[in-house]
């Protein structure tokens, strides 16, 4: 891998990163309203009366002034990044953003990140198969099957999970990432009741998303096994099994596998539908009440952390991809 193609893809994304700080910073302040105020109306509706001068300036102390210097805000907003300070919730007040994000990240990261895993390695297996063996009977099966599960949208799926397996069988809990009865911590009775919520959102997750990377892998395979590369492999006389995944399937999954790692840099924003459907304590339900509840500070530490996520996940797919591919890397 050359240096310089190292410093420039590097340099891209730095800047990116920049200016998605400088979105993220100045997207809320477009917005009607402001923390600030949210608080102090709700403080005047619910005591009746008008908030005093003093608790104004507190507040505003705590979630910034809308009235300041927007540079001088934008100062006070990279110094408190640099400390790793999202800020307050506005709906959790006192409660730092920052530990809310990090108790929700492990939920969603388990849930979406292993479905994301799984549903990859599914779609690609079976797509490398059905591209291996185009027009057979498995073929035939599994690509219009595939593609009409594409086409479903998942909130429905989910929902209609959640309503067979959950309320007419019983078999899985209705809500929730575990049983609020049993105390957080390592032991065999919380290990469980997390597996007994987590299986139908992670079935549900991997039944929708799987069908689009078997058929993207499906076409691809039948692209390549055309290769000089492949018949020349055929030719030699080696064995079907290793020709399939030394030679088709490697080169196929190139592009799968970019779409893979966008799809890890995703993950750390959750499956927002489906920790809806399922009260799923993740990052995606997080958002989600941010949103209902206007919490400006929350919505922001949320949407930065996401960002920042999928470009460096965009940014390992591209180092990734060179080391995959040496003909990018004599180009590069």
């Amino acid at each position: 891998m050359r240096w310089a193609f190292l410093a420039r893809r590097l340099g891209f994304y730095l800047a990116a990163a920049a200016a998605a700080i400088g979105l993220n910073f100045l997207l809320p302040r477009l917005m009607p309203g402001d923390p600030s105020s949210a608080i102090v109306e709700e403080l005047e509706r619910v005591s009746g009366q008008q908030v005093p001068a003093e608790t104004l300036m507190s507040i505003r102390a705590i979630f910034g002034n809308p009235h300041a210097n927007l540079a001088q805000q934008f100062a006070d907003y990279l110094r408190q990044l640099s400390h790793g300070d999202l800020g307050v919730s506005v709906v959790n007040f006192p409660v730092p953003v920052a530990d809310l994000v990090w108790q929700a990240l492990p939920w969603t990261l388990l849930l979406v990140g292993t479905t994301t895993i799984t549903a990859f390695a599914i779609g690609t297996l079976l797509g490398v198969v059905a591209g291996w063996k185009a027009g057979s009977r498995l073929d035939a099966i599994l690509t219009p099957f595939t593609t009409f599960l594409s086409s479903v949208p998942y909130f429905w799926v989910a929902l209609l999970a959640l309503w067979i397996f959950g309320f007419v069988l019983g078999w899985t809990p209705l809500s929730g990432g575990y049983d609020a009865d049993l105390p957080q911590g390592f032991s065999l009775a919380y290990a469980v009741s997390v597996l007994h919520h987590g299986v139908l959102p992670a079935a549900t997750i991997v039944f929708s998303a799987f069908g689009g990377w078997l058929l993207g892998m499906r076409n691809m395979t039948v692209t390549t096994v055309r290769e000089d590369y492949v018949l020349l492999a055929q030719a030699k006389g080696l064995s079907p099994k290793r020709v399939m995944f030394r030679y088709a399937a490697r080169n196929a999954m190139l592009p799968s596998f970019t779409g893979f790692a966008m799809a890890l840099g995703g993950v750390v924003g959750g499956a927002l539908l489906t920790e809806i459907v399922f009260s799923y304590p993740g990052i995606g339900y997080l958002l989600y009440e941010s949103l209902q509840k206007r919490d400006y500070p929350m919505m922001q530490g949320v949407f930065l952390l996401i960002t920042l996520a999928v470009l460096l996940a965009n940014l390992v797919a591209d180092l990734a991809y060179v080391l995959l591919d040496p003909r990018i890397r004599a180009r590069g």
